[in-house]
């Protein structure tokens, strides 16, 4: 028997999360002087956060340390449990250098228990997707083994884009250089990016304002989009509610597809900042 761990940066919605029965492993974040972890929405109140990043403040996220995934871990392998661990893109954290010397010191302590960690290659809802998918095998009883395999299959066509309405964020981040920020901000350039098969954060196209922005994200989504009547669509929207709505619906319409319209939490938030609106679904090719 195993469990099936994600991390809070898959940003999952905390009802799914307790739906499907997951092990979620929180990941920190600093507003103001206060440490946080984040709780996949159940109390995060959203608009405080984005309103106060509008307002100036810069949050911060940081990584965990060995022991915290010791305190993760340890419990459900002393109990006889094997874990299997959908991760966020290894190419976005230096947290998974203190997950795999926890992870090796456990297996010198408990060499009969199997720890698994497969990269999603992406974030927020892209890592979501994957743990939604993997999660509904897990439950089928899918063995370890089947559900490595059926992930090595979805990674691949799980596709990750989002468009920023302000580049300050990306900027500070070191996304974007000081040129671009201020000419983009200049004459209202709106990056689009996406994650590649690396699981790196790649800009991909700019359009002139946000709606041109959402329409070339529609365009990805009509080239790239595959097996949208089995898989659901996913829009992130950060303090856009309105237009993520208006967003969604299209898709809808255009496409007869589920659509998920679901908030970005202040991890991911701390970096693409407000009025973002990413688009995750099941694609041809990355």
């Amino acid at each position: 028997m195993y469990q099936l761990f994600c991390d809070s940066n898959c940003e999952l919605w905390y009802t799914t999360v307790a739906e499907l029965g997951l092990n979620v492993i929180r990941m920190p974040y600093t507003l103001g002087d206060k440490e946080y972890f984040y709780d996949m929405g159940e109390k995060t109140d959203f608009k405080a956060f984005f309103d106060a990043m509008r307002g100036g403040a810069v949050p911060k996220t940081s990584a965990l340390n060995e022991y915290a995934y010791t305190e993760y871990f340890e419990p459900v392998l002393a109990r006889g449990e094997d874990i299997y661990y959908v991760t966020f893109s290894h190419k976005m954290s230096a947290t998974f250098n203190a997950m795999d010397a926890a992870i090796a010191k456990l297996k010198e302590k408990y060499p009969e228990r199997r720890i698994v960690t497969k990269d999603s290659k992406t974030i927020s809802l892209g890592s979501g997707f994957v743990t939604y998918y993997a999660a509904l095998k897990w439950r089928d009883g899918a063995t370890m083994d089947e559900l490595d395999a059926y992930l090595d299959e979805l990674i691949p066509h799980t596709a990750t884009y989002f468009a920023v309405e302000d580049l300050t964020y990306l900027h500070r981040g070191g996304r974007i250089s000081g040129a671009t920020k201020v000419v983009g901000g200049l004459l209202g350039i709106k990056p689009i990016l996406y994650f590649d098969e690396e699981g790196k954060i790649v800009s991909i196209a700019k359009a002139k304002g946000f709606r041109n922005a959402l329409s070339k994200l529609m365009g990805y989504l009509q080239e790239k989009g595959s097996e949208l009547d089995k898989y659901k669509v996913f829009v992130l929207q950060a303090d856009c509610e309105k237009l993520a709505g208006e967003f969604a619906e299209k898709i809808r319409t255009q496409f007869g597809a589920e659509v998920v319209v679901q908030t970005v939490g202040p991890v991911i938030g701390a970096h693409c900042g407000p009025g973002t609106v990413g688009l995750i679904f099941h694609c041809s090719e990355r």
